[in-house]
């Protein structure tokens, strides 16, 4: 089993919103994202997986595909389809989630990643 707790230790950038590989391996792939308020994602799409979101922190502005934005906080589950274009904004409070997609291309086989990668294999 491997674990790890979401909400402590988290970056902020003020350039811009922040991604952090938390688990990559062959199979997919664990992001944790944080946005400053007003921070935003632009629209983009991830072609070859779903795109699993679960908001943990922050209040944030979800659209996708029909581009029509839709405000979802803490506990909140969203899940894009393949190809599906989708774009993000922080309301007024810092916004955390963790994003999940299936399969991680230009990963070798065997190879794992990611923060909680890092440290199995620092242990191993």
């Amino acid at each position: 089993m491997r674990t790890t707790h979401l909400l402590q230790n988290l970056e902020f950038q003020e350039a811009g919103p922040h991604s952090q590989p938390l688990y990559v391996d062959e199979h997919g792939r664990v992001l944790l994202f944080t946005l400053k308020p007003g921070q935003s994602i632009p629209e983009h799409q991830s072609a070859h997986s779903p795109f699993y979101v679960v908001v943990l922190k922050g209040q944030g502005m979800f659209a996708g595909a029909d581009h029509q934005e839709h405000q979802f906080g803490p506990e909140a589950l969203l899940i894009f389809d393949p190809g599906e274009v989708h774009s993000i904004r922080a309301l007024d409070d810092d916004l955390v989630f963790v994003g999940f997609l299936h399969g991680a291309q230009n990963v070798r086989p065997g190879k794992v990643g990611g923060e909680i990668g890092r440290s199995e294999q620092a242990a191993g």
